[in-house]
C-alpha cells in the first residue's frame, strides 16, 4: 500500500476554510485534482459530524474519477460514510492499528512530531506519516528542522510527508532531506494552483 499510495514528491493540500484567501473546498479540490495534487486532507475540526459529512461528500463528488485522494482528519466514520479514501489521525488520536482493524478499506495516516513518533506510527500500521512542524509557523510549537525530517525519512519505510511552514522557498530543502511529500495550507492559496504545484514539486533539491 505505501508504495502505491503516493508518487515521489507527493503534494497534500490541507483545508482550512478560515485561512486568508481560502476558497470553497469542493471547487478548490476540483482545481487541485486538475493540477495533479495527490491528496486533499479535509481538516475542519470545528464542524459537527453532520456538517463534516456533507462537506466531505461534496469534495468526493467534486473529484470523482480523479487520481486525487480525499482524506478526512480524525473521523474514520465520516470518511467511510462519505466515500473518502482515508483518514488522518492526530498524534494523540485514535490508535492506527485499531482504525485499520475497524475500517479496513481506509488509508490511515498519522501525525508525528518526532522520529520516535514516526517509528511508532509505522509499527502501528500507518500507511503514511505527516511530520511537523518542520519550519516555524508562528505557532507555539518549536520547529523540528530539516535534520529531524531527514532522520525520520531514513528511519522508516512508509512515506514521510513534511508539514509546517513549507512553501516554494524551502520545498527544495524538504526534498533534499528525503521527504516523500509535503503538506501545506497557505502555500496552495498564495498563487494559482497550477503555479503552486509547479513551484512546490519542482523546487530544486
Amino acid at each position: 500500500m505505501p508504495g502505491a499510495l503516493f508518487p515521489p514528491r507527493a503534494l497534500m493540500l490541507v483545508s482550512d476554510r478560515r485561512a486568508p484567501g481560502a476558497r470553497a473546498l469542493p471547487g478548490l479540490a476540483r482545481q487541485a485534482a486538475a493540477a495533479a495534487v495527490d491528496a486533499v486532507q479535509v481538516r475542519e475540526k470545528d464542524l459537527s459530524a453532520r456538517a463534516l459529512l456533507a462537506l466531505v461528500a461534496e469534495v468526493v463528488d467534486a473529484t470523482a474519477g480523479a487520481a486525487l485522494r480525499v482524506i478526512v482528519n480524525g473521523r474514520p466514520d465520516v470518511a467511510t460514510l462519505a466515500g473518502a479514501h482515508g483518514v488522518h489521525l492526530p498524534a494523540a488520536g485514535l490508535p492506527a492499528h485499531d482504525v485499520r482493524r475497524a475500517f479496513p478499506g481506509l488509508v490511515v495516516g498519522v501525525s508525528a512530531h518526532s522520529v520516535d513518533e514516526v517509528r511508532g506510527a509505522e509499527q502501528a500500521g500507518a500507511h503514511y506519516v505527516v511530520l511537523g512542524p518542520v519550519f516555524a509557523t508562528g505557532a507555539k510549537d518549536r520547529p523540528l528542522g530539516l535534520d529531524v525530517l531527514a532522520a525520520a525519512s531514513r528511519a522508516v519505510h512508509l512515506p514521510v510527508i513534511a508539514i509546517g511552514g513549507v512553501d516554494a522557498a524551502n520545498a527544495g530543502a524538504v526534498w533534499e532531506a528525503g521527504a516523500s511529500g509535503l503538506a501545506a495550507i497557505r502555500a496552495f492559496l498564495r498563487q494559482p494552483l497550477d503555479d503552486a504545484v509547479r513551484s512546490l514539486r519542482h523546487a530544486p533539491a
